[in-house]
């Protein structure tokens, strides 16, 4: 029998570049700030400073910046704090796309998501100054937010593929467990793009003076929310009651139980927030928690698979 040191020298597979902490830290960069323009976003819809840089790309016609001219006050500011993080989580997302090329060989599996936060980032400019253009369209701004989610979706894909072991994975669960999760996390894209609609109905528009609203009664599209966001609850808590008997690795019954922990966390703020007139401090926390959530799902998904030894 042929040894490796008796080997051929195309039969030897060079090692492939050594892994860097770098490159972890980059990755979870690359989430942090996706879900931090979520958050600096939904400030500025609740302080209704959503036209407070009246044009795009330039803040003002003849400046990129705030002058002390403008008659928008305060919220020119705040509008165009939101406009520079874009610059940031553009910087953040190209260099993930160079960590990866650069400390690992498992390009396939981190790219394809690191390469589509980075598009998506260029995606988020444009129709950034489309919705300032059409003076905060409650459509486009749903759109824009939603586009977030899908951002943070796939940041968080890198970052938990980039901490998994390398080598073969196989399911963990029962197949019938995974269809369950993809329904889950189906359901809860309806229940994102519903709480748009509540919000795009409600009172924060995003313009202190010139509210720009969706037709839909308020009141019945919270309670059509409030009846997808019970039906993924009773998912989630099968998801949690389903990978504790029949998971075969703790991460995967840990990763979802974290899910259960967000969604019960994002209900129950939901609820308050209703119950009490949509103050602006809960709004902003449901939307930071419509952040974790997400996070909660790929990661729960991406744990479906791992090392445990096939049944």
């Amino acid at each position: 029998m042929t040894t490796l040191d008796q080997a051929p020298p195309q039969m030897i597979r060079p090692p492939g570049p050594a892994p860097s902490p770098w490159l972890h830290r980059i990755l979870l960069a690359n989430v942090v700030v996706e879900v931090l323009i979520v958050v600096t976003g939904g400030l500025v819809r609740l302080t209704g400073s959503g036209l407070g840089c009246p044009t795009w790309p330039q803040c003002t016609p003849g400046s990129y910046v705030p002058v002390r001219e403008q008659a928008e006050g305060f919220h020119k500011y705040i509008e165009f704090g939101n406009r520079t993080l874009t610059g940031l989580v553009g910087f953040v997302a190209l260099a993930a796309v160079i960590a990866i090329w650069r400390w690992t060989d498992r390009r396939r599996a981190l790219l394809v998501p690191a390469v589509l936060v980075l598009a998506g980032v260029a995606v988020q400019a444009i129709l950034g100054g489309i919705t300032v253009r059409t003076g905060l369209n409650p459509a486009t701004v749903a759109a824009h937010f939603l586009v977030s989610m899908g951002l943070i979706a796939a940041a968080t894909a890198a970052y938990v593929e980039g901490r998994m072991p390398p080598g073969p994975r196989h399911l963990v669960v029962p197949g019938i467990v995974r269809q369950v999760a993809w329904a889950t996390t189906a359901l809860a894209g309806v229940v994102l793009v519903l709480g748009t609609i509540v919000t795009g109905s409600g009172p924060h528009s995003g313009d202190a003076d010139q509210p720009a609203r969706l037709s839909f009664d308020p009141r019945s599209a919270s309670w059509l929310h409030a009846d997808s966001v019970m039906l993924f609850v009773g998912l989630v808590i099968a998801m949690v009651v389903a990978t504790h008997l029949v998971g075969r690795t703790e991460l995967v019954k840990n990763a979802w139980r974290g899910v259960l922990f967000v969604t019960l966390a994002q209900g129950v703020v939901g609820y308050t927030q209703y119950f009490t007139k949509l103050p602006e401090a809960l709004v902003l926390m449901h939307m930071l928690l419509a952040s974790l959530l997400v996070i909660a799902l790929v990661n729960g998904l991406k744990h479906l698979r791992g090392q445990a030894e096939p049944s």
